[in-house]
């Protein structure tokens, strides 16, 4: 019996930045990464796509859902020797990148921009850095991480059409919607989490992905993209999508 898909709010999502709970939270969020195995199941999926060596224009990247944009700057570690220099833009809803990991992309010579934004309001255009003639600004790759799980329905279908009409190739890592995970939810107390992350954590396995349901919701012609669709790790599952040619 497989695990039907449904759709919560997360309490997490509602909590002011400053609330001391939400605070302890999106410090729970970096052990369950290290627990996942996140930061390299990202790295593997972006190894496969290595800039040619000698490319000079830099790379215009986005993560939507940023949080506070630690994820990534772990990730930028590791690919930035390999990488040409890289735009970088962090969204989310809440101003949550410190001083501290602008610095650190700084470090590694990516320039990164924190926008505040809501992501429906970036899907339907507005936000989120136009371009100077006002149109929707292109991406060499988007990612979102632990992130589309939030939407169902008209808001999930809206934002992969905005992600698939503005970037080359897309990435997500999101739950896996399995018994394994569920069960695994349920313990991740074990990590010294809060009682925010212990309930968010079974809500986010139950609106997860499983087998081929993003692909089947990947708005563009399937003859125009390569797409990737597969469980990582224990607890993952991700998508990739390349425009052929983009690969």
């Amino acid at each position: 019996m497989t695990l039907p898909r449904i759709v919560a709010d997360e309490t997490l999502d509602h909590l002011a930045p400053e609330d001391p709970a939400a605070v302890r939270a999106r410090g729970d969020l970096r052990r369950v990464h290290r627990a996942m195995a996140t930061r390299s199941i990202l790295l593997r999926a972006l190894r496969d796509w290595t800039p040619a060596q000698g490319t000079r224009a830099p790379l215009r990247v986005l993560e939507l859902g940023a949080g506070d944009g630690s994820l990534m700057l772990d990730v930028a570690r590791v690919l930035a020797p390999h990488w040409p220099p890289v735009e970088l833009t962090l969204l989310d809803r809440q101003a949550l990148v410190s001083r501290a990991t602008m610095d650190g992309f700084a470090a590694l010579g990516w320039r990164a921009v924190a926008i505040v934004s809501d992501v429906l309001e970036w899907a339907a255009g507005g936000g989120a850095a136009p371009t100077e003639d006002g149109a929707a600004r292109r991406w060499d790759l988007i990612v979102a991480n632990l992130f589309l799980h939030h939407f169902a329905g008209v808001q999930l279908a809206g934002l992969l059409d905005a992600v698939a009409a503005r970037t080359q190739r897309f990435l997500a890592c999101e739950p896996r919607r399995a018994w394994l995970a569920l069960a695994g939810s349920h313990l991740i107390g074990a990590l010294g989490t809060n009682a925010v992350t212990r309930a968010d954590a079974v809500l986010s396995v139950h609106a997860g992905f499983r087998g081929s349901e993003l692909s089947t919701l990947w708005p563009a012609p399937a003859a125009g993209w390569r797409i990737q669709e597969y469980p990582a790790g224990l607890f993952s599952h991700c998508f990739r999508a390349a425009r052929v040619g983009n690969d």
